[in-house]
């Protein structure tokens, strides 16, 4: 339960002001059908997460302990400080209108995901808690959590989020998983 719920809540609040959070406030915008822009979004990023949980699961059977707690924790470092870059959405990620609203949603947030810092932080969270479909089902109900409310309240909520606070607390939460981790205190504290 835990790796579902610190997944859900990092990824929740390091999507807010992420560049798929502004993809979905341009998706919204644009074609004004929130149903399938929301299934759009949960689907690309349950193939995402779960490839990307897949991988965090199989580093796992190939590498040390010791090694995997200094890349985990080095990861999750590295974590909070690209939590503080701002994104900045490629225009071209929002101009696949030819696929109808669903799969304009679809190959945009799939697209727009790869390598993006929900992402690899999936594939953190699963090597360090070795639970696929908990971290999965958490990083995936987080992406939904942030990017939901961005397609039925746009324009509404995206002035009145305090961004860079949000963001300043998904890094010191990915910080004190890095510190944590490279201590080994990952099993006193349950990570």
């Amino acid at each position: 339960m835990e790796a579902f719920l610190v997944s859900t809540g990092i990824v929740a609040l390091a999507e807010i002001g992420d560049k798929t959070q502004l993809l979905a406030f341009i998706l919204a915008a644009k074609f004004r059908k929130p149903i399938p822009i929301v299934a759009g979004i949960l689907v690309a990023t349950v193939a995402n997460h779960a490839f990307a949980g897949a991988l965090g699961s199989w580093i796992t059977s190939i590498m040390a302990p010791q090694t995997m707690r200094w890349i985990l924790g080095i990861s999750f470092i590295g974590m909070a400080v690209w939590t503080l870059i701002p994104d900045k959405l490629d225009e071209e990620e929002a101009k696949l209108a030819k696929y109808g609203v669903f799969g304009t949603t679809l190959i945009a947030f799939f697209l727009a995901e790869m390598g993006d810092k929900t992402q690899v932080a999936t594939v953190a969270l699963a090597a360090q808690y070795q639970a696929f479909v908990s971290v999965v089902a958490g990083t995936t109900l987080g992406m939904m959590i942030a990017n939901v409310p961005a397609v039925f309240l746009g324009d509404r909520i995206a002035h009145k989020m305090p961004v860079r606070l949000v963001h300043a607390i998904a890094a010191c939460i990915f910080a004190i998983l890095g510190i944590a981790t490279l201590l080994g205190l990952g099993k006193e504290l349950g990570l």
